[in-house]
């Protein structure tokens, strides 16, 4: 696997005891540059904080790399990956725009419903917007504290928030997490 082009420069964070796919993830970019192994969907992902949370919310019970992946594919079968038009839409409709092969996530019925939820509390609270959950320079806690509110976001989901975030570009957590000893 060749770099990928116009990767981003990022501080590497050390895991700790974090484990599983992002980890993984981590360590691709620092060999090639992508996280995914899309370039295309990193970059997206680099650009759509929605995305990104999304791609949380789906890392379960599949690869991470598809699970970020996954909002790439709703929303070239959307048109858009606004969540103000997501939260009031049909749930069968967005259950099948899931299941659509390939698949957004294993579970459609369920990441369907999540993803609806999702999408009404940042409506109801944040504009529809997930960067409003930490574009105000907040400490991580705090971050994680709003992030732990929505549906679907457990405490596994809070230790990998900050790794996300800094990998994908939307904050830079060198200063709150320990920085990788890269040799």
């Amino acid at each position: 696997m060749a770099a990928a082009v116009d990767a981003p420069v990022i501080t590497p964070l050390d895991p700790g005891d974090l484990e599983g796919g992002f980890v993984r993830m981590m360590g691709r970019f620092h060999l090639y540059g992508t996280l995914t192994g899309d370039p295309e969907a990193d970059a997206y992902l680099r650009r759509d904080a929605n995305a990104v949370l999304l791609g949380l919310l789906y890392d379960q019970r599949v690869r991470a790399e598809y699970a970020f992946t996954g909002p790439l594919r709703l929303r070239n079968r959307l048109g858009h990956l606004d969540l103000c038009r997501i939260a009031p839409m049909p749930l069968e409709e967005l259950q099948r725009l899931f299941a659509e092969k390939p698949a957004v996530h294993r579970f459609t019925n369920r990441m369907a419903e999540l993803t609806q939820a999702v999408a009404h509390h940042l409506c109801t609270y944040y504009g529809g917007q997930a960067v409003q959950l930490w574009a105000d320079g907040a400490p991580l806690s705090e971050i994680q504290a709003r992030v732990r509110a929505l549906p679907g976001f457990g405490e596994d989901k809070l230790r990998k928030l900050p790794y996300v975030l800094h990998y994908f570009g939307h904050r830079d957590c060198s200063h709150e997490v320990p920085v990788a000893q890269i040799r």
